[in-house]
């Protein structure tokens, strides 16, 4: 039997930070185009069905604000752009996994 890559259950811990740090760093912008900057970055296992309800939790939290725009050629969209809020609370999240990161790291090659 395959053993199952942890890489999705990794993405769907740390989307949160993902989504905030696309936001910050890339501006407003809608689901789908969120969904293919994360795919392109590596992280293909993240689906819509994954996605929409992150983004809603973020947006509920306050850190994510929603503004409708009309679409060019079709129906309009949901754009997500980060709030202040979001700015440090991502902050907080990026520190975090700083000192997560080192500790798996070190635990992981054996040396700690």
């Amino acid at each position: 039997m395959p053993v199952a890559s942890p890489q999705g259950a990794w993405a769907r811990a740390l989307l949160q930070l993902c989504l905030l740090g696309v936001l910050e760093s890339e501006g407003p912008s809608y689901g789908y185009a969120l969904l293919g900057r994360l795919s392109a970055a590596g992280l293909d296992t993240v689906k819509p069905a994954t996605l929409y309800p992150a983004l809603t939790r973020l947006a509920e939290e306050g850190t994510v604000e929603i503004r409708w725009a009309a679409g060019e050629s079709g129906p309009g969209r949901k754009y997500y752009s980060i709030t202040e809020k979001g700015r440090s609370l991502l902050g907080d999240q990026r520190r975090a996994w700083g000192d997560f990161k080192t500790t798996v790291t070190a635990l992981a090659e054996g040396t700690k």
